[in-house]
């Protein structure tokens, strides 16, 4: 039974399950778990990751573009303050490289953590913690917001999503 929480998620939940372990013929039902919670509003992403996924040109592309409902407008002013808000702080930071800070302030992964923090929800990405990189990550971002950050596998046991396996 799902708990109180929602889910933001990042590009690199679809893209990692995709390419290893959730590929489509592999486990269908991961994609129509997905498909489920977001339609109980447990869990959605955004607009900027749906791009994201569509650039690839692929089997994730397609399923992307026949789930609309799945990926939420980041245009609201909440979302737009808290962008900002993340965006300068993470500029203002030494110990991040230009290139990261560059890289961060045009990836969705900004805006993920914006929409985290102006709906109250949590994001689900694989990054981990990295505190002494010199790379911007979704972790360490969300811990100076006090955004709530998982993964994968805490969001589904969270949800209590349980994959059958059967012959075929």
């Amino acid at each position: 039974m799902p708990d109180a929480v929602k889910y933001i998620l990042d590009a690199n939940i679809f893209i990692e399950a995709k390419r290893r372990y959730y590929a489509f013929d592999l486990c269908p039902g991961f994609w129509k778990a997905l498909l489920y919670h977001n339609s109980k509003g447990n869990l959605v992403s955004i607009d900027r990751v749906k791009k994201e996924l569509l650039e690839g040109k692929d089997d994730l592309a397609d399923w992307s573009k026949k789930t609309p409902d799945l990926f939420t407008s980041t245009d609201s002013a909440s979302v737009i303050s808290a962008y900002r808000a993340i965006n300068q702080w993470a500029q203002n930071q030494g110990r991040f490289s230009d290139t990261a800070k560059s890289e961060f302030a045009d990836d969705p992964d900004a805006w993920v953590i914006a929409y985290a923090r102006a709906n109250n929800v949590t994001v689900v990405t694989h990054e981990r913690s990295a505190r002494r990189s010199r790379k911007i990550k979704i972790p360490d971002v969300c811990d100076k917001f006090s955004v709530q950050c998982t993964n994968t596998f805490d969001m589904l046991q969270r949800l209590g999503v349980v994959f059958n396996w059967s012959v075929s």
